[in-house]
């Protein structure tokens, strides 16, 4: 384990200020309201909402979000994208770093 030590904790480095992170999706819909006479829903317009989709025990939920949060995921969201590429070149990193490793102490 000694050999992956530089590896790990410069992946570590990179993840640590990616705080928030989640894996998901957002979008803004467009639904009726629940209000029976709507202005804005007689004409045919329909309100602006939120939705964070994301993947829980294999299955899609969703979920409604205020206004207010939207940065706030947005900015998660693309934190979680940037530790997914950072695990993904983790894996090499290891490898090659324990082969380097390996090659120092036979020679």
């Amino acid at each position: 384990m000694k050999s992956t030590a530089n590896a790990t904790q410069k992946g570590k480095q990179q993840i640590e200020p990616l705080w928030p992170a989640l894996k998901g999706s957002l979008a803004k819909v467009y639904k009726p309201c629940i209000r029976k006479n709507c202005p804005a829903c007689a004409r045919g317009d329909k309100h602006p909402a939120w939705l964070l989709t994301f993947t829980q025990r294999r299955r899609r939920r969703c979920l409604y979000v205020p206004l207010p949060l939207v940065p706030l995921l947005r900015r998660a969201l693309q934190n979680g994208r940037q530790i997914e590429q950072v695990l993904y070149r983790m894996g090499p990193a290891l490898v090659k770093e324990h082969r380097q490793n390996q090659k120092k102490r036979k020679g």
